[in-house]
């Protein structure tokens, strides 16, 4: 009886829409969560988003579970997830995307699930990572170790919304430090991110962790943007 009494004044809403969610939604009502842009890359495109790294950094396999259109749904439960603590949205994602790369023959193996990490004054200001219920739930779907202590953000960058991807490269590049990389030696590493927007944080994070010996690197992230492909 109590938890109707609070749905009843305190009701579950949409993440993307905002209307009250029925009883047996989470996080995302039904009508938004069939209208959210699928890539299905990890069925039907697994070479899409590796072509986009051709010539600077070797992925094993790539995906993101949806497509970001700027002012889209993708975009508005990202800045739920990253902003206003919504960290039931990463775990929400994570189950989603988790469940079909199981089904995918390119993710079969991974060893372990390394989340970009944020710059320590970042993380103590905004409270957690917003990579990592995303990546954490990933691990779990996949029977693989969630490891946060081998990535390090050692150097602060400011916000990169208005860059391009070489000045996003230029500020990321040497802002990434590989740490415990005995840890990473000889495994299957699935590196994940939240959204890929000119690639730049993701090819400066491989190159970090690319001083691992006999390592096997791919690629999972909430989103990417469309404009990318162009």
């Amino acid at each position: 009886m109590f938890f109707p009494l609070i749905n009843l004044f305190f009701p579950k809403t949409c993440h993307a829409c905002s209307l009250i969610l029925a009883d047996h939604e989470t996080q995302i009502c039904v009508i938004c969560r069939h209208e959210l842009p699928l890539t299905n890359y990890h069925y039907d495109d697994p070479e899409a988003i590796k072509k986009i790294f051709y010539g600077r950094i070797q992925l094993e396999a790539a995906t993101a579970l949806f497509y970001f259109y700027k002012g889209g749904k993708i975009q508005q439960l990202l800045h739920q997830l990253k902003y206003k603590g919504q960290q039931k949205l990463g775990v929400f994602f994570g189950k989603w995307l988790g469940a079909e790369l199981i089904e995918s023959k390119f993710f079969n193996d991974i060893d372990i699930v390394i989340p970009v990490p944020l710059h320590p004054h970042k993380l103590k200001k905004r409270g957690y990572n917003q990579v990592a219920s995303f990546a954490q739930y990933l691990a779990l779907s996949l029977n693989a170790k969630y490891e946060d202590s081998v990535l390090v953000k050692s150097v602060y960058t400011q916000t990169q919304v208005f860059q391009s991807r070489e000045e996003r490269f230029q500020s990321v590049s040497n802002s990434f430090t590989a740490i415990n990389l005995e840890k990473i030696n000889h495994l299957h590493v699935l590196l994940v991110d939240d959204v890929i927007t000119t690639g730049a944080t993701i090819e400066a994070c491989v190159l970090a962790l690319n001083k691992a010996e006999n390592m096997r690197l791919s690629l999972a992230t909430i989103a990417i943007t469309h404009s990318i492909f162009r």
